[in-house]
């Protein structure tokens, strides 16, 4: 049989290729090279190799409790992709702000991300990691070597739409501080400048 490129071998063994130039450095899995430098590699020797790496994970979130339906939709759009990719997944939730750094599930992530468990990281958007810093966890994931799939990186919105929607994370995030203390005045102040932040 002749030797497989590297996406060849990718494919068959259900990891992706920046996995196997990994597993190269770690000397798990020693390609041929040919005199253009291609790495080829042996099927018996491909698939002796055991992957340590579990599987896709796709984290969804969304910003509050009246949203539980739209992270629904988010968790049934992951959930299609991977199976019709033949991913074995896990779905990581989480309910929170994108301005939160300690939600449980986006630290549960990290976590794995950085124990190289993580074959491919799957979303519906990128600003579903976080609002603010999303670039901060595709470095670790580069770093890692964990695949970044954005499901609707087609669909990015205008600058004007990030913005109203960056102003109205932050404006979440204060108006839950402002509630506790029960003003009136400050829900006034709260509803004021959402209505302005829809308007931009």
């Amino acid at each position: 049989m002749s030797k497989l490129s590297i996406s060849e071998a990718a494919k068959i063994k259900g990891v992706s290729p920046s996995t196997l130039r990994r597993w190269e450095s770690e000397g798990k899995l020693i390609p041929e090279r040919t005199l253009n430098g291609h790495r080829r590699y042996d099927l018996a020797q491909l698939l002796g190799v055991k992957s340590e790496l579990s599987y896709t994970i796709g984290y969804c979130r969304v910003s509050s409790h009246d949203q539980k339906k739209d992270l629904e939709r988010q968790k049934e759009v992951v959930e299609l992709f991977c199976s019709q990719n033949g991913w074995q997944f896990e779905i990581i939730e989480d309910l929170g702000s994108g301005l939160n750094y300690s939600k449980k599930g986006l630290k549960r992530l990290i976590r794995l991300i950085v124990d190289s468990k993580v074959e491919r990281l799957v979303i519906t958007h990128k600003d579903r990691l976080l609002r603010f810093g999303s670039e901060l966890i595709f470095s670790l994931c580069e770093h890692f070597g964990t695949e970044i799939v954005i499901i609707n990186r087609t669909e990015d919105s205008s600058f004007e739409e990030d913005l109203a929607n960056d102003v109205l994370e932050i404006i979440n995030v204060f108006s839950a501080r402002l509630y506790g203390s029960r003003s009136h005045k400050n829900k006034k102040i709260v509803e004021e400048l959402r209505d302005v932040a829809t308007r931009i």
